[in-house]
This record gives C-alpha cells, sequence and structure tokens, in this order.
C-alpha cells in the first residue's frame, strides 16, 4: 500500500513538472517521422497480465514489422530525434504515466514482451509477482545496452540479448524479489538519477 502510494504522489508530480518537456518531445518526434508520439507496444506486467507501456516513440512508427524487439545502438530504425531520446532516457520518462495508472511502478523489474516471458523458468516468473518498474538495478547496469548489443558481433540483436544481457538482468531482479523495501527503491532511484547525470556529461 506504502510503495503504491508513493508511485501515485511521485508519478503525479513527475508528470506535472515534465509535461513542458514532453510537448517538446511531441513536437520533436511528430516534425521528423510520421506517425504517433508514443510507441504503445505491450509488455507482460504483474501476475502476467499484458498491457500497453507509454513510451516516446524514436525510431520509425513501423519498426516492429521490421526487426526484433531488441536494438543495438546503430539500429537504422531508430531516427535522429529517437537517438537523442535513447540517449537520455527520454522515452523512459513517459512511463510515468503507466505508473500513475497502476500498470507500472517506479522501481521494479523492467517488463517484458511475451516471448521473452515465455522463456522464464518457474523460479524466474517469481518477478512476476511484483509490478513492473521503470528502473531497476538491472537497468543501472546495462544502461547502455543498445551498446552491448552493437559490440557483440551477433546479427540477431533479441539472439545477442538473450546471451549477453537476459541472464544477469533475471538474477538482479530475483534478488530485488526477495529483498526490496522503500529504502531500496530509494536508493536505486538515486542510483537512476546519477546515471543519466553521469551520462549526459
Amino acid at each position: 500500500m506504502m510503495k503504491r502510494a508513493f508511485d501515485l504522489i511521485f508519478s503525479g508530480i513527475g508528470l506535472i513538472i515534465l509535461s513542458p518537456v514532453f510537448l517538446i518531445l511531441a513536437v520533436a518526434i511528430k516534425w521528423e517521422s510520421p506517425g504517433p508520439v508514443f510507441y504503445r507496444g505491450v509488455r507482460v506486467g504483474r501476475h502476467g497480465e499484458p498491457f500497453r507501456i507509454y513510451k516516446f516513440r524514436s525510431m520509425v512508427s513501423n519498426a516492429e514489422k521490421m526487426g526484433g524487439s531488441s536494438t543495438s545502438e546503430n539500429d537504422a530504425r531508430v531516427t535522429h530525434v529517437g537517438r537523442c531520446i535513447r540517449r537520455y532516457k527520454l522515452d523512459e520518462y513517459s512511463q510515468l504515466i503507466n505508473v500513475f495508472l497502476g500498470d507500472m511502478s517506479l522501481v521494479g523489474p523492467r517488463p517484458q514482451v511475451q516471448w521473452a516471458v515465455d522463456t522464464y523458468t518457474p523460479e524466474q516468473r517469481k518477478v512476476l509477482e511484483l509490478r513492473p518498474g521503470i528502473t531497476d538495478w538491472a537497468s543501472i547496469k546495462f544502461h547502455n545496452e543498445g551498446e552491448i548489443i552493437a559490440r557483440s558481433g551477433i546479427a540477431d540483436a533479441d539472439e545477442a540479448y538473450m546471451q549477453l544481457i537476459h541472464p544477469e538482468k533475471m538474477r538482479l531482479q530475483l534478488e530485488y524479489h526477495d529483498r526490496h523495501n522503500i529504502w531500496i527503491d530509494l536508493k536505486i532511484i538515486a542510483a537512476t538519477i546519477g546515471k543519466l547525470f553521469a551520462r549526459g556529461a
């Protein structure tokens, strides 16, 4: 109950404060390429329930028909505005809408696409007991996920993700599942903000 109240209050404040930034991003996205402002792909949420995630669109509008769900740094589907959006994680801020609606939490295991969830072991499926989050320890460790995939030399981005990133992400998410509390959430939020400032420097 405390976690949900925390999410509701701070996502609401965040949406109000960031509304001018959201407006600028919306104009930039529409100016560069046709299509919606938001990418609203289906993700697997708490208890395995699907929901549509709000992310500022950083790729061409038909990107899902042109390739897999994982994205390398040099993916041709990413727009020029999208590269800036991805560099500063601006596409994640719009997920405050999902937090406000109750689909997500500020902190929690990152939501996955269905095909990835279908590979989970019974132990790994424990992460579905929690609301997915905007950030977690795995998001901080793999903040440069696109770079890792691009450097891997593996042509299939989804395959590279599953080999190089997924196992450690699951370990960190299961660790969070077993130990999470409000103080750990605050540490993760502080570490996320620090990583964003370091990346922008």
